[in-house]
């Protein structure tokens, strides 16, 4: 008897690439690698790049000076104390979405799956708003607000969702729907609130970083920590659901529970960047498919995901510092490279099915 009968057929494919071992393997690994290398030295060099442009100018050696403490003074507080928080938070926070998008698409096998297309970033905002606009909390409880925001709507899609399991298309139309419904509740909640407490929240709700300090990139880049270790952790079960819910249950993966904890995970990277800066648009939804174009993988792999995370946060802010006369929110020039990623996605979609 075949007992491979009830298997979708690209899954064998699949398969086979990812559990192959020989030179394809090694030189997908080392391809692998080598990108991540190169956008990392990519990343190093502009955020040196962010932390010299200012409207006081710094050169590459005061700039290293200052990180290595040979430089006081004045030169050291613009570099630490200024620009250095707002770069590491741009690094650590694309990484984290980046991830988080990487989970997503991984899990549902779309290239569309995105935290915000899912609803959990418009439920991280949701919480959020509650704190700033009628608890009127502090930091840490827009953390706490945030957070439990997008588990409250991540478990009620995946609720809504499940019928003798989760399905990716019944989870993104389910999502999508519970993401009109929470941008209603959020655009209530603004329009009820005070002048000042209204402006102040739909800025914030552009996503910025904008005023980040070190108390924020600190909790924030914890939590994110943790958080990164433990994706990678469930990066091998992540790799065999990639070949479809049957294949990796015929290996003895329990895929109900090993989906959730990644859902889990996602959503509370999503919901750590939304606290300490807004719903960032986008990059969960780009990097992950840049990243496994360059790495040349057969399916999306979480390290070269979260340095293109990285790189678009960072080289976003920067744009986002220096094209206008005044800063604008990270999350503008997010949405404008999110828009230009569709239409390109679009395009090619469309050119394959001629």
């Amino acid at each position: 008897m075949n007992t491979n009968t009830h298997l979708p057929r690209e899954a064998f494919g699949r398969r086979a690439l990812v559990l192959r071992r020989g030179p394809v393997a090694v030189r997908l690994q080392w391809r692998s690698v080598v990108v991540c290398t190169v956008l990392a030295l990519t990343v190093a060099a502009l955020a040196v790049l962010a932390l010299m442009t200012g409207s006081y100018a710094l050169t590459p050696g005061q700039v290293l000076s200052a990180l290595t403490g040979r430089e006081t003074g004045f030169v050291q507080e613009v570099v630490v104390e200024w620009r250095l928080p707002r770069v590491a938070a741009a690094l650590v926070f694309g990484a984290a979405l980046g991830v988080s998008g990487a989970v997503f698409q991984s899990l549902l096998r779309n290239p569309l799956a995105d935290p915000g297309v899912i609803g959990f970033s418009q439920g991280s905002y949701t919480g959020a708003l509650v704190v700033i606009l009628v608890v009127n909390g502090g930091y840490a409880q827009l953390v706490g607000g945030a957070l439990l925001g997008g588990m409250a709507t991540a478990v009620a899609v995946y609720v809504l969702a499940y019928r003798r399991g989760v399905k990716g298309f019944r989870l993104i139309v389910v999502g999508i729907g519970v993401s009109a419904m929470l941008g209603s509740l959020n655009t209530w909640l603004i329009l009820k609130a005070d002048l000042d407490q209204a402006m102040s929240a739909a800025a914030w709700g552009a996503g910025s970083l904008n005023g980040v300090s070190w108390d924020r990139v600190v909790v924030g880049g914890a939590c994110i920590a943790a958080l990164l270790l433990l994706a990678g952790m469930l990066s091998r079960p992540l790799r065999q659901m990639q070949l479809g819910d049957e294949v990796a249950a015929s290996q003895g993966l329990r895929v109900s529970p090993v989906r959730l904890g990644l859902i889990l995970v996602g959503v509370a990277l999503t919901a750590t960047v939304t606290a300490a800066s807004g719903p960032i648009a986008f990059i969960s939804l780009v990097a992950p498919q840049i990243g496994r174009r360059l790495a040349r993988t057969a399916g999306i792999t979480l390290a070269p995901a979260a340095f293109v995370g990285a790189l678009l946060c960072l080289a976003s802010d920067y744009l986002a510092q220096h094209v206008a006369p005044t800063p604008l929110p990270v999350g503008i020039i997010t949405v404008v490279l999110g828009g230009g990623y569709l239409g390109y996605l679009l395009f090619t979609e469309a050119r394959r099915r001629l």
